[in-house]
């Protein structure tokens, strides 16, 4: 499958903005999940999983400030209120930041299963390019 040609030039920006954020300040294992044939309420999912507290925190902060000065829209934040799982719902875009307990304890990979997967490393490299 060819996952880049799936993509709208929108959702390609919105995702590569996301994970060049979440790569930046060294989130691991990032993932991005097509559920746009699986789900009513988003088209794609990005998990990422920070190694401590702090780390989720600036997980998120970036994350925040790189939408933010990219204009674009969030709809909802859950911060997790110290949980170890924080949830930034852009609306086409979820992005799902969690401590590794709190990643493997949901499984959202096995959940989405049947979830085409999009390549991170094209997305972080074409926002390199860019800029």
């Amino acid at each position: 499958m060819n996952e880049e040609k799936q993509l709208s030039p929108e959702s390609r920006e919105v995702l590569g903005i996301c994970c060049q954020a979440l790569d930046d300040t060294k989130g691991e294992d990032i993932a991005i999940l097509d559920v746009s044939k699986q789900s009513s309420i988003t088209n794609f999912l990005i998990l990422a999983t920070a190694n401590s507290n702090p780390h989720l925190k600036a997980l998120k902060r970036d994350l925040d400030k790189a939408l933010k000065d990219h204009k674009v829209h969030i709809l909802g934040v859950d911060e997790g209120d110290g949980s170890g799982w924080s949830v930034v719902d852009a609306f086409d875009v979820m992005i799902h930041l969690f401590k590794p307990e709190m990643r493997e304890n949901y499984a959202l990979e096995t959940l989405w299963k049947d979830a085409d997967t999009i390549k991170v490393d094209a997305l972080v490299s074409n926002v390199d390019q860019s800029a």
